[in-house]
């Protein structure tokens, strides 16, 4: 090292590991790397890292030329993750009308959908009126009485998208959930490659997303929490792209050694401003678009306006700063909360617009009219009447969302959503022989069910990948892996909150996708290091492959549970393999 990349490194002086503290020496033993042990070379490698590529004795072995081999490499990195999303696509759309019926809590929120992007609000339907939109393919009269719902409106306006593209039908009010299904593996397949530096485990993180039941299940189904999800994981991308681009810009800050490398610097790492984040601001948008479509958003916000600082500290240290926390608090904090807590606001307020501008004589939406009837008085009357209103309108779902403790059929308490303890049928018939699928010789009626059910593997497996994510990031200070549990804890942990609240499994589609990114993780560990021989590799590749394999097995072997495809009953029996299934 020249005495120029000497005076930089910032290692100097430290201890030996024996005169370390005694608690990091006692913590070595369960993997624990201490920071000032990180790997020194070129800090722009870790400020961000390179893109993993296939060893050339890959190609070799397959006997592709290298010329193709490099346009492979060249081409991957969308078009793996396009292929894969063309498989979640075909899957998702085909026979998408089926069943054609309204099911689960289809009766509010395609009903709703179609008031609101007819009218502005939702409405009072009649009893019947489900019979009546599938007997006259949705050409009825819409009401004009406000109706009071408990969920805000852009999930509802997303699901009227499809209505008004395709109709007031089954294929009409699912079409975009299943659309934005399909795009979210797209995006988690992009974010996985991004963190993981890999375009296989990237690929491999959404495609078990595609064969997840249900994930699978959510995105044919017009309900608001694939909505959620999707807008959550588009979050969550865009803060990974902001982090690798105000990396980027921070590495390419740092001054550079007679050898070409670049080093650590306390006065660029303690004083860089990153400047302007488009990414940022979009970061925002879509989380006001997740809370605007379901208030457990608001967690989603909190966890991804921390993790983001923590990644801005993260940059300074692995930059050289003295101060790194003190940097972020004066340079970052403030900007973070700024283009993401503000727009999110705006983004919801803006989706209560219909609302808002509905009329306030007591013909429009629900509770429009408050401010003008029993909100008249009190100390804030100096603010519009439409915010005292709305503001009353959330105060009541509030206390709606808080205290519904009514019991339901299928409820669950959220320590056994990870083990699929108690999933939601959506949609139930027993067709006799020779009807509605139901094979003439079944000799018995036949079971015909949509099940809202993850693939049993791949959560199962997900309850180990939960322990080595954790494991990685607390011992190995892994940011993938603090990302990953940051996304899972975010969606997951404020369930505890509200065990005595009627809750369903179907929540769980929220985190789905940083289970996915855990699963996707423990299978990299499985086949091993770059480095690693080749019976190390072998032996993980074809662990790592029997497991793959088991997990898409597992989903063909539910599909007809997801897809409401008449199964004899025997055979609906031996796919119940817990009791609290039934």
């Amino acid at each position: 090292m020249t005495s120029t990349a000497s005076s930089m490194d910032l290692r100097q002086g430290q201890a030996p590991h024996d005169e370390r503290p005694a608690w990091q020496q006692r913590l070595r033993r369960f993997g624990y790397v201490p920071a000032e042990d990180a790997p020194s070379g070129d800090v722009r490698d870790r400020l961000v890292p390179p893109y993993a590529e296939p060893s050339p004795r890959l190609w070799q072995a397959l006997g592709v030329p290298p010329v193709l081999a490099e346009r492979i490499v060249r081409w991957s990195g969308w078009g793996g993750p396009l292929l894969v999303t063309l498989m979640a696509g075909l899957m998702r759309f085909w026979n998408l009308g089926s069943p054609r019926a309204v099911i689960f809590d289809e009766t509010y929120y395609a009903k709703d959908a179609w008031a609101l992007v007819h009218r502005g609000f939702e409405v009072n339907w009649d009893k019947n009126a489900n019979d009546l939109v599938l007997r006259t393919h949705g050409h009825l009269v819409i009401p004009t009485d406000a109706s009071y719902v408990v969920h805000p409106p852009v999930g509802k306006y997303v699901i009227g998208l499809g209505e008004m593209v395709f109709g007031f039908n089954p294929f009409g009010w699912r079409f975009m959930t299943a659309l934005l299904g399909t795009l979210s593996v797209l995006l988690l397949c992009r974010i996985g490659r991004r963190i993981f530096r890999s375009t296989f485990l990237g690929c491999l993180a959404g495609a078990l997303m595609a064969v997840d039941g249900l994930h699978f299940v959510m995105s044919r189904t017009s309900l608001l929490d694939g909505v959620l999800m999707f807008f959550v994981v588009a979050a969550f991308g865009c803060l990974v792209l902001d982090r690798d681009r105000a990396r980027a810009r921070l590495a390419a800050a740092l001054p550079v050694d007679r050898d070409g490398r670049a080093r650590p610097d306390a006065r660029v790492a303690d004083t860089f401003r990153f400047g302007l984040r488009p990414w940022r601001w979009a970061t925002g948008l879509m989380l006001g678009l997740a809370i605007g479509t379901k208030w457990n958003g608001l967690y989603i916000l909190a966890a991804f306006c921390v993790m983001a600082v923590l990644w801005d500290v993260g940059a300074r240290k692995t930059a050289g700063a003295r101060h790194p926390y003190a940097a972020a608090l004066k340079y970052d904090t403030g900007l973070a909360l700024l283009t993401t807590v503000p727009v999110a606001i705006a983004v919801y307020l803006l989706s209560w617009l219909g609302w808002i501008l509905s009329p306030a004589d007591g013909t429009g939406g629900y509770f429009r009219n408050w401010a003008a009837t029993d909100g008249k008085g009190g100390s804030w009357t100096f603010l519009p009447d439409w915010l005292r209103s709305l503001w009353h309108y959330e105060h009541e779902v509030y206390e709606f969302h808080v205290g519904l403790t009514s019991p339901h059929t299928y409820q669950s308490n959220p320590w056994s959503w990870i083990v699929l303890g108690r999933p939601v049928s959506y949609f139930y018939e027993s067709p006799n022989p020779g009807v509605d699928g139901c094979p003439a010789n079944a000799g018995q009626k036949c079971a015909r069910e949509v099940l809202a059910i993850g693939t049993p593997l791949l959560w199962w497996a997900a309850c180990f990948a939960i322990l080595y994510v954790l494991w990685r990031w607390a011992f190995r200070r892994d940011w993938r892996a603090g990302a990953i549990a940051c996304g899972i804890a975010a969606g997951y942990l404020p369930w505890f909150m509200y065990q005595e609240r009627t809750i369903f499994l179907f929540y769980a589609v929220v985190f789905l996708p940083f289970l996915c990114l855990a699963v996707a993780m423990l299978i990299g560990a499985i086949i091993g290091p770059p480095g690693s021989s080749d019976i190390r590799r072998l032996a993980g590749a074809s662990t790592a492959g029997v497991l793959v394999l088991l997990i898409a097995w597992n989903f063909i072997y539910f599909w007809p549970l997801y897809t409401g495809t008449a199964i004899p009953i025997d055979q609906w029996r031996a796919r119940m393999w817990l009791d609290t299934w039934v």
